[in-house]
C-alpha cells in the first residue's frame, strides 16, 4: 500500500471516528433545547471555517469563488438549498441523540447510501445494478419490519438519510472544496441563527452566557467540533479509492449504534436486530458490487493505458 493511502486511510477512518463518537458531546448539552444547539453550531463553525480560511491562507479561494460563482442563479440556489439541507440534518442528529433516539439515528446513517443512489437514480437519470435492486430491497424490509412491529414510521432515519442525500446532490451543482463549501453554507444560514439567539436572548430564554462556564464553553465549542472531522476527511477521501471511502463509512454509524445500546442504554430488542441484519446484509451486497465495479475499472484502465 502506498504512503498516501496509508494517510488517506488514518485521516478518513479518523473522521469517521469522531463523526461516531459526536453524540457524547451533544449530550453534554442536552439540557439545551435543540433549536438553541443548532443556531450555535451554525454560528459558531461559520467564524470557526473563518479563522480556519485566514490561518491557512485560503481567503483568495473564498474570494474567487465568491466572485466567479455566486453571480450565477443556479449556484446561488444550490448553496442555499444545501445551507437548508444540512441545517435539517443537524437538528435531527441532535434532537435524536438527545431524545434516546440514537439507535434510530444510526439507522439513518446506515442506509444513507443507498438512499443516495436511489435519488441518484431518480434524479440525475443514473442506471441501477441487479446488486444494488436487491441491496434496496433487502434495506426496505428491514424498514418495513421496524414500521409493522413498533406501528411507526421511523422518521429519524429516513429523514437523516434522505437530508443527507439531497445534501449530497446540492454539493455536486456548487462544485467548491469542502472548507469553502462549510464557510459558504454556514454564512448563508448564519444570520438566521443570530436572529434566533436574538429572539431566545429577548424571551429570556437563552442558555448561552445565561447558565454556566461550561455551557458556554460547549456551545461555543459545536463549531470546532462540527469542521474539524469534515476537514480531516476532506484531507484523507482525496488520498484513497471512493470504494475505501464507502468501507470506512461505516464506522460512525456502528459507533453511534454502540453508544446507544452500551453507554446510554437505549432498547435494542430482537426485531431490531432482525431489521438491522437486512440492512447490513443490504449494505454488504451493496459495498461489495462497488468493490467489483472499482476493480473492473482499474483493469480496464490499465489495459487501455
Amino acid at each position: 500500500m502506498k504512503q498516501n493511502d496509508q494517510a488517506g486511510i488514518i485521516y478518513t477512518a479518523f473522521s469517521y471516528f469522531l463523526w461516531g463518537i459526536l453524540p457524547i458531546y451533544w449530550k453534554w448539552l442536552n439540557h439545551v433545547s435543540a433549536y438553541e444547539i443548532l443556531a450555535n453550531r451554525i454560528f459558531w463553525s461559520f467564524w470557526f471555517m473563518l479563522l480556519f480560511l485566514f490561518v491557512s491562507k485560503r481567503w483568495k479561494d473564498l474570494s474567487l469563488y465568491l466572485k466567479t460563482s455566486l453571480t450565477k442563479k443556479k449556484q446561488l440556489f444550490a448553496l442555499l438549498l444545501a445551507s437548508l439541507l444540512i441545517s435539517t440534518n443537524w437538528f435531527i442528529y441532535i434532537w435524536a441523540v438527545n431524545s434516546n433516539q440514537m439507535v434510530e439515528a444510526s439507522l439513518g446513517y446506515y442506509i444513507n447510501p443507498l438512499v443516495s443512489v436511489l435519488l441518484g437514480v431518480f434524479i440525475l437519470k443514473e442506471s441501477l445494478s441487479k446488486a444494488q435492486m436487491v441491496s434496496f430491497g433487502l434495506a426496505a424490509i428491514g424498514v418495513l419490519i421496524l414500521t409493522i412491529s413498533y406501528g411507526d414510521f421511523p422518521w429519524i432515519a429516513i429523514g437523516l438519510a434522505f437530508s443527507f442525500g439531497l445534501y449530497g446532490l446540492a454539493k455536486k451543482l456548487i462544485q467548491v472544496e469542502s472548507s469553502i463549501g462549510l464557510t459558504l453554507e454556514t454564512l448563508t444560514i448564519a444570520p438566521v441563527s443570530l436572529l434566533y439567539l436574538g429572539y431566545m436572548y429577548n424571551e429570556g430564554s437563552m442558555s448561552l452566557f445565561h447558565v454556566s462556564l461550561g455551557t458556554d464553553l460547549l456551545l461555543m465549542g459545536a463549531g470546532a467540533v462540527t469542521a474539524i472531522p469534515l476537514l480531516f476527511f476532506s484531507k484523507g477521501a482525496q488520498q484513497i479509492p471512493l470504494y475505501m471511502v464507502g468501507f470506512l463509512q461505516y464506522i460512525a454509524p456502528t459507533l453511534t449504534l454502540i453508544l446507544g445500546i452500551w453507554v446510554y442504554n437505549e432498547t435494542f430488542s430482537f426485531t431490531h436486530l432482525i431489521s438491522f441484519m437486512f440492512i447490513w446484509l443490504a449494505l454488504t451486497i451493496f459495498t461489495a458490487s462497488r468493490v467489483q465495479y472499482a476493480r473492473k475499472r482499474r483493469r480496464e484502465a490499465r489495459l487501455s493505458a
